[in-house]
């Protein structure tokens, strides 16, 4: 459903920006780059939690 869809706001703004992207590009996109961030935020945590422990 496109309410349950939590990358729906950063789609549009990136359609906005770029209004020949199409749109599943666009929120493919979108949700790579929430997936390589989020994977880098769990790293760093891991790194941290890594470094207490020592």
């Amino acid at each position: 459903m496109a309410g349950d869809d939590p990358h729906r706001e950063w789609t549009q703004r990136l359609t906005s920006l770029g209004p020949d992207i199409p749109a599943d590009k666009a929120r493919k996109f979108v949700h790579e780059l929430y997936d390589h961030a989020q994977a880098d935020l769990d790293d760093e945590r891991a790194e941290a939690e890594f470094e207490r422990e020592e």
